[in-house]
């Protein structure tokens, strides 16, 4: 039997860039030997205290509900729960374009067959000591303070990559083999451009 090769993807729930490469490493997961597994970080971890522009603070203050759902799950079923439950969430935050966290967090968690009172975690910082430690793993792997997605393939990390749209088929495969190849030389360190309007179909 072939080895998986082991990817980790550092997801926000909130953020619409984790979720587009998130969903592209599940379309490469289909179609290649990889062992997938999705772990949390934060945005409103990272942003926290920094002088941001009002609808980006307003975005990054909201986003500490959704993580700390998560991260409430993680700590009582473990890291096995987070897939499910991050899909359940982005399905309705992204391409639903569903804003309204405690309803999404609700009708996610039924969803997933999860107890209903871990919405309680969006609003309490019981679980913030869990989710810090979860986004500083991420900023550790990347080796300095980086954004979503984090991306990290048979242990080498990096910030991205950061897509628009979700590549599918030969495409996904092709991005994959790319950010593969680029992940393995050491030297490597930074490839950008501008970006396009979003496109979660």
């Amino acid at each position: 039997m072939e080895d998986k090769l082991p990817v980790d993807c550092y997801v926000d729930p909130a953020c619409p860039f984790a979720w587009i490469s998130s969903r592209w490493l599940i379309e490469v997961e289909r179609q290649t030997p990889i062992d997938l597994r999705f772990k949390l970080m934060s945005l409103a971890v990272l942003n926290e205290g920094r002088d941001l522009e009002p609808w980006y603070r307003e975005f990054n203050d909201r986003a500490w509900g959704p993580a700390r759902v998560c991260a409430a799950a993680v700590r009582r079923f473990g890291p096995e729960v987070l897939r499910g439950l991050y899909t359940a969430l982005g399905t309705r935050i992204h391409p639903g374009r569903d804003k309204d966290y405690p309803a999404v967090i609700a009708a996610a968690l039924a969803e997933t067959g999860l107890p209903a009172d871990l919405a309680d975690a969006a609003a309490t910082d019981a679980h913030d000591a869990f989710l810090r430690a979860a986004h500083a793993e991420s900023q550790a792997a990347v080796g300095e303070a980086a954004g979503t997605p984090v991306v990290a393939i048979d242990g080498t990390a990096f910030f991205g990559p950061v897509l628009s749209a979700i590549p599918a088929g030969d495409d996904a495969v092709r991005l994959f083999e790319a950010v593969r190849t680029l992940a393995g030389q050491r030297a490597f360190a930074e490839l950008k451009r501008g970006r396009d309007a979003l496109d979660f179909s």
